[in-house]
């Protein structure tokens, strides 16, 4: 038996299908009294997942994460990855060898991830592909009823998010988005402290990444696609370009066609403790500069320096990133900050510690307003990636929701994207978060949504 085979047959391109599941895990777990308890997957002994009991994982774009994310959901007792889809035979052939080898078992090999969606055996997808095709793919796999693990950002623009929060909505598809502090147990930690009150009034809260291993992209001429690389299918939507190996693969994320820089890379997994902590979705001002700076020669269009301002309505936001330095604030490369008026939260993906503000008094000794807290630090097996794996597992069973759902994850990525809207425009946005536009700024505006080329079009 597999799980959440619902809607099946062919996909109409931007048509949302609504249904519900047919007899799956949820009808299981719901007649063995495991839902009511709140048992999911994660509390099942092993020997409950039977050999016709599995959940059958398809991946599509197959380099980088979507293979480490793989990798990690099969970690979960009860999955196996049956198929493959990436418009590279190249990376298709080696994902598919290696598979072989570490799993035994020889997968189903796509290059259109369309037809990987008709494949009535696969039950969930993990997208991996550049985030241009984020929103496209993920809404045709909740209109075929599968569940989806769609890497982050969500999308590369901000109507794209609120068309894939829509399609998840009528289709009942459970959504996990890459965004994996979210599962995190340190993560966890440190955002239930700032909730408690004791850092004191917040007033500002800094995110920032340093990426000091970066390097210029040397400017490279337009050549012919390599061999096996299905070159118009990579563009997609995206505008029609000559193939330039700067835009493909990893150093896609540098052209604003297809994503959008440090912003939206490392930008979501950080902005992303900011609205959770301080629970919060939409500021209401937004300004941003920044530019080539570190790397004035490099092919990039998008900034290697950038800060942006965030108001909200009691607190400010700061990003800041850089490239060829890795030295940010509080000696670390990357990191959320909560400034209080008692003191400072620092996080990052290795531990979270408290800096107390220091209290001077006229003719005595100078205290601290809050106690200290030791260092709390991420232990290697928490962590996050392999807890948000097999919580996604776990809401395929249970049909609950995950811990970064489509929804958390667009309000990151909108953030993001306001971020180097603002930057792009030089000017600085007022933004209304209820209808998803900007007051009165007509050149912001046409920067919600990239334009799609055909025959693609926007998913609504």
């Amino acid at each position: 038996m597999t799980v959440n085979n619902r809607n099946r047959g062919n996909i109409a391109m931007g048509e949302i299908v609504s249904g519900g599941p047919g007899l799956d895990r949820r009808t299981f777990l719901k007649e063995s009294g495991l839902v009511s308890l709140g048992v999911g997957l994660s509390a099942l002994p092993i020997g409950r997942v039977g050999a016709n009991d599995t959940i059958n994982i398809a991946l599509i774009g197959c380099n980088g994460m979507g293979f480490a994310n793989t990798r990690s959901t099969l970690k979960v007792p009860g999955t196996r990855c049956i198929a493959l889809c990436d418009v590279d035979q190249n990376v298709l052939e080696r994902r598919s060898g290696e598979l072989v080898e570490l799993y035994g078992e020889q997968p189903r090999i796509y290059s259109d991830y369309r037809a990987l969606l008709d494949d009535p055996d696969v039950d969930a997808v993990i997208i991996a592909t550049p985030d241009h095709w984020h929103c496209l793919q993920m809404v045709h796999a909740c209109e075929a009823g599968k569940d989806v693990y769609v890497e982050k950002p969500l999308a590369n623009s901000i109507v794209e998010c609120e068309r894939m929060v829509a399609a998840q909505v009528a289709s009942g598809s459970v959504v996990q988005v890459g965004q994996w502090q979210r599962s995190g147990p340190h993560w966890i930690e440190a955002m239930d402290f700032v909730q408690l009150g004791q850092l004191g009034r917040i007033r500002t809260v800094k995110a920032w990444m340093y990426n000091g291993g970066m390097r210029p992209l040397p400017v490279r001429p337009d050549e012919p696609a390599p061999d096996g690389v299905d070159y118009d299918m990579w563009l997609g939507p995206a505008p029609s370009r000559p193939y330039n190996r700067n835009r493909y693969h990893g150093s896609f994320r540098w052209f604003w066609d297809y994503a959008g820089g440090l912003m939206t890379d490392w930008g979501v997994h950080l902005i992303d403790p900011v609205l959770w902590g301080m629970q919060v979705e939409h500021p209401k001002r937004v300004m941003s500069t920044g530019g080539n700076f570190g790397f004035p020669e490099s092919a990039m269009e998008t900034p290697d320096t950038q800060q942006a301002i965030y108001e909200f309505d009691d607190f400010t936001m700061l990003w800041e990133h850089t490239m060829g330095a890795g030295l940010g604030p509080f000696q670390r490369t990357h990191g959320v900050a909560f400034v209080g008026r008692n003191g400072t939260l620092v996080v990052d993906r290795n531990q979270w510690e408290i800096f107390p503000e220091t209290e001077w008094r006229s003719g005595g000794p100078p205290s601290f307003r809050m106690a200290g807290q030791p260092v709390r630090t991420s232990r290697p097996e928490d962590r996050g990636l392999d807890h948000h794996t097999a919580n996604f597992v776990d809401c395929m069973w249970t049909r609950g929701k995950p811990a970064c759902d489509v929804r958390t994850g667009s309000l990151a990525a909108v953030n993001a994207h306001l971020g180097n809207i603002a930057v792009r425009t030089g000017e600085a946005l007022n933004w209304d978060g209820a209808s998803l536009e900007f007051r009165d700024n007509p050149s912001a505006d046409e920067l919600l949504q990239n334009e799609y080329r055909g025959p693609w079009r926007i998913p609504g």
